[in-house]
């Protein structure tokens, strides 16, 4: 049996339930503000050059952010099923991204126009918290990656990736997993099999 598709309804409640309590009229807005989307796996969703100006909240899917390093494909940033992803310098400094977005899998995602956003975040305390907390989730995301590759060794980077992001571990390709994790396939390799013997 097939899942029933979310409807934008559907998204602006799984959004104020996790971000913020919002209201009938509240929740109204917030549904209005919705862009939904549709990507086949391999589909650009935003292209390096391009100006980042939505907020996306992946409600189906696996998506990678990476960008180009001495000719070599780096990821950035891996996500699945109701999470957020944007390209954060791109959005606020309306600069072309060095960023990609690519769909692994097919996608359904909901888009939230910045500007509009914004707009009506103006008016509504609720929608104003919800933007700050998606902001504060994202930003504490980078900053756990960042930790991650910094401090941790290989084998408690794949450990602690299998904890946070068990749905990404099991769906997405292992070289992207490896290159998220700034190590080499075989390492990857090596990694999980030694942590499938613990």
């Amino acid at each position: 049996m097939k899942e029933p598709i979310n409807t934008p309804r559907d998204i602006a409640r799984e959004l104020a339930r996790k971000y913020s309590t919002m209201t009938h009229d509240e929740l109204d807005v917030l549904e209005s503000v919705l862009v939904p989307m549709k990507f086949a796996k391999g589909k650009m969703i935003l292209e390096e050059g391009e100006v980042c100006e939505n907020i996306y909240y992946l409600d189906k899917g696996l998506i990678r952010q990476f960008y180009f390093k001495n000719g070599k494909e780096v990821t950035e940033h891996l996500g699945s099923d109701r999470s957020i992803f944007m390209c954060i310098e791109s959005l606020f400094r309306e600069i072309p991204s060095f960023l990609q977005v690519e769909a692994i899998e097919s996608c359904q995602i909901y888009a939230l126009p910045k500007h509009r956003l914004e707009q009506v975040a103006l008016h509504n305390v609720n929608i104003q918290i919800l933007y700050r907390k998606i902001l504060e989730e994202s930003l504490i995301l980078s900053q756990v990656h960042a930790d991650l590759v910094r401090f941790e060794t290989a084998g408690d980077r794949y450990k602690k990736m299998c904890k946070l992001m068990p749905q990404v571990v099991l769906r997405a390709p292992l070289v992207y997993i490896a290159s998220y994790l700034q190590m080499t396939p075989e390492t990857l390799s090596r990694v999980r099999a030694t942590t499938l013997l613990e």
